[in-house]
């Protein structure tokens, strides 16, 4: 037999699913061989190609489902130190009522973060058990909001002398979003960064709209619309606490459009329109330092997020389909988390990305975990 990995075994236990390599010869796996296959064909291992990192190529994950039975929908957006953020409908009724949540790892250690009076609200990170993200009070636009584990314990981040604000991550002392200025046909906001002091406006000169989306807690990145050219054309954007600090990410060729959506470990990601297919981009530290992430077989690819020299996103491929993928820094050193979840889910993008390599994402409505094993 191929000294390469031969077939996967499968074994499936209060809704985690594992897929492990059984490479070598004499039917010696993992889980010691010998056991029935799975009645569907297992997905195939990731194969050993030229540029990949032998670590990635058989790298494993056990797929968890995090959804509980009492949402109609969950989405996993966030995750940090032991804990993923998301949010889900808590009813199966319409109009759907969409409420925080927050795990610990499992199912059933939902905790709903949905604060007394507000009409919805989302948890969009988690860090250091802090989570961030937003809500709606009744009748009053969207706020900021921070949490410390529980509904209770919610925090009004919404700052003075903005009509709307939306928290969008965490990192150490520093949570980022936007404040919208006003509304309109096209909403103005502001890039906003909290901090245990204040609240700082990271709207750059020479732009008409902002937002930041990531924190590492000494830098800032998201997108500004250009006004120069025609429409609004978005440009990732890289800042260390300030307005005038602010770097343009945007490549000067090959994109229309660019947002920078995470960062960690000196490297931002993000996308790059082509056209109208966005492609996954890496940087670190400048415009061209632009890596294109998107592989081979996708048309269309973003990077969501980022941590420990990893990256993870989603791309759609050539038949259509949309899959949960990592990266190593190169478009080919992808992995497609798509194969490590169980026969049935036609669909999956992979949100956030944690230090220890655990993926939180969606797969079909279900707020999913990957957790690395190797």
């Amino acid at each position: 037999m191929s000294p390469k990995c031969a077939a996967f075994l499968a074994t499936a236990t209060a809704c985690a699913f594992l897929f492990l390599a059984a490479c070598g010869g004499g039917g010696g796996g993992g889980d010691g061989g010998g056991g029935s296959p799975p009645s569907q064909p297992a997905p195939q291992p990731q194969q050993s190609e030229p540029g990949i990192p032998p670590s990635e190529v058989l790298a494993q994950y056990v797929a968890v489902d995090l959804h509980p039975s009492a949402y109609a929908f969950t989405l996993g957006w966030g995750i940090g130190d032991g804990e993923q953020a998301g949010q889900s409908d808590i009813s199966r009724a319409s109009p759907s009522v969409i409420h925080a949540l927050l795990w610990r790892g499992s199912a059933s250690s939902v905790v709903d973060l949905h604060p007394n009076g507000f009409t919805i609200s989302v948890a969009r990170a988690t860090s250091g058990g802090v989570q961030v993200g937003s809500g709606n009070p009744a009748g009053q636009a969207t706020h900021a909001l921070k949490w410390l584990g529980s509904a209770g314990s919610v925090v009004d981040l919404h700052p003075s002398g903005f009509v709307g604000s939306q928290a969008l991550s965490i990192g150490g002392d520093q949570i980022v979003g936007l404040g919208v200025v006003q509304f309109d046909i096209s909403d103005i906001n502001h890039a906003l960064l909290w901090t245990s002091g204040a609240v700082v406006d990271l709207h750059p000169s020479g732009f008409a709209t902002s937002a930041a989306r990531g924190t590492d807690g000494r830098q800032q990145v998201g997108s500004g619309a250009n006004p120069n050219g025609p429409g609004f054309i978005s440009h990732a954007l890289l800042w260390t606490g300030n307005a005038a600090s602010v770097v343009d990410l945007h490549p000067a060729s090959g994109y229309s459009s660019t947002n920078a959506l995470a960062l960690s470990g000196g490297q931002q990601v993000g996308e790059g329109f082509i056209g109208s297919n966005p492609h996954a981009l890496l940087w670190t530290g400048s415009a061209g330092s632009v890596v294109d992430l998107n592989p081979s077989g996708f048309f269309q690819s973003s990077a969501q997020g980022v941590a420990a020299g990893r990256q993870v996103g989603y791309g759609i491929t050539t038949a259509g389909s949309r899959h949960a993928l990592l990266w190593n820094g190169t478009a080919d050193s992808v992995v497609d988390l798509h194969v490590f979840l169980p026969a049935g889910f036609a669909t999956s993008q992979a949100s956030g990305i944690d230090a220890s390599g655990n993926v939180i994402g969606i797969a079909d409505g279900h707020a999913i975990l990957w957790v690395r094993q190797r």
